[in-house]
C-alpha cells in the first residue's frame, strides 16, 4: 500500500475515533442532563404540595431552596408604585403587574398580581382592582434575576414602565423604593379572583422543557452510525486488498 495512502487512512480513523468519542460523550452529558432534570421536576411537584410558609420562614431558606415554595404574607399594596411587565396570556398581549406591598415592618415585596390586557395597562381603567388596606396574599415565592437572562431580550422601557427582564433593583429604583427596603424575591400571586375581574391572578408558569433523552438517543445514534461506516469502508478495504 502506497505510504501517502496509508498515512490518509490512519489520519481518517484518528478522526472518526475522535468524533466517535466526542459523540459519545455529548450523549453522556445529555443523560446527566436529564437526570438533574427530572430531580428538578420532582423537587418543584414536591414543593407545590407543601403547606405555604410565613414570610419569616421564607427568609431562612437557604440559597437555590426559595424558587416555588409556596407562602403567605400580609401587608397592603402601594399601587402608585406599581410596574409593567411585557408579557402574554392565554393568546392575549399585555402585562404581568408587579405592585409594592408594603409590611409591617416597613419593608415592602413585590408581588406579581397578574395579568392585564395590553389597553388596560392604566391603573385608572381598573379602579375596582387597586384593593386597599391589609391583605393576605398567597402565592409562590419566585427568585430574583441578576441579569438579563438572553441578549435577545430587550432592554427595559424604564421611562414608559414596562419591564421585558424582572430587574428588581429597576423596579425598585423606579417606583421610589429604596433597594435596601425591598425584599430580595417577588411573590407570584395565586388564583384568587381580585374585585372587577382584574389583574388575572394564577399566571405563574411552570413549564421545563425535558427533551434531554431524545437528544442523548441522537448523539449515540450518530455515535453508532459513525462507527458503521467506518467499519464498512474498512471491510470494504480489506476486500480490495485481498
Amino acid at each position: 500500500m502506497p505510504r501517502r495512502l496509508l498515512l490518509m487512512r490512519v489520519v481518517g480513523l484518528a478522526l472518526a475515533a475522535l468524533a466517535f468519542v466526542t459523540l459519545i460523550s455529548l450523549g453522556n452529558w445529555q443523560v446527566r442532563r436529564l437526570h438533574w432534570k427530572e430531580a428538578l421536576l420532582a423537587s418543584v411537584d414536591q414543593r407545590l404540595q407543601e403547606t405555604p410558609l410565613t414570610l419569616a420562614e421564607v427568609e431562612k431558606l437557604p440559597a437555590g431552596e426559595l424558587e416555588y415554595r409556596p407562602m403567605t404574607v400580609t401587608g397592603r399594596f402601594e399601587h402608585d408604585r406599581e410596574r409593567h411587565f411585557f408579557a402574554t396570556h392565554e393568546g392575549q398581549s399585555g402585562y404581568f403587574v408587579y405592585t409594592p406591598l408594603r409590611l409591617e415592618d416597613g419593608r415592602a415585596i413585590f408581588v406579581n398580581r397578574g395579568f392585564v390586557p395590553f389597553d388596560m395597562k392604566d391603573p385608572a381603567t381598573r379602579p375596582e382592582g387597586q384593593v386597599t388596606g391589609a391583605v393576605q396574599i398567597s402565592g409562590l415565592a419566585r427568585d430574583r434575576l441578576d441579569q438579563k437572562p438572553s441578549a435577545i431580550v430587550p432592554d427595559n422601557d424604564i421611562a414608559q414602565n414596562i419591564f421585558y427582564w424582572k430587574d428588581l433593583d429597576a423596579m425598585a429604583r423606579s417606583s421610589g423604593l429604596s433597594a435596601d427596603a425591598v425584599l430580595p424575591f417577588f411573590i407570584d400571586a395565586g388564583d384568587a379572583p381580585n374585585p372587577g375581574g382584574l389583574p388575572v391572578g394564577g399566571v405563574t408558569r411552570i413549564s421545563f422543557p425535558n427533551d434531554h433523552l431524545q437528544y442523548a438517543i441522537t448523539w449515540y445514534g450518530l455515535a453508532v452510525t459513525l462507527a458503521v461506516i467506518v467499519g464498512l469502508l474498512a471491510w470494504r478495504g480489506r476486500r480490495r486488498h485481498d
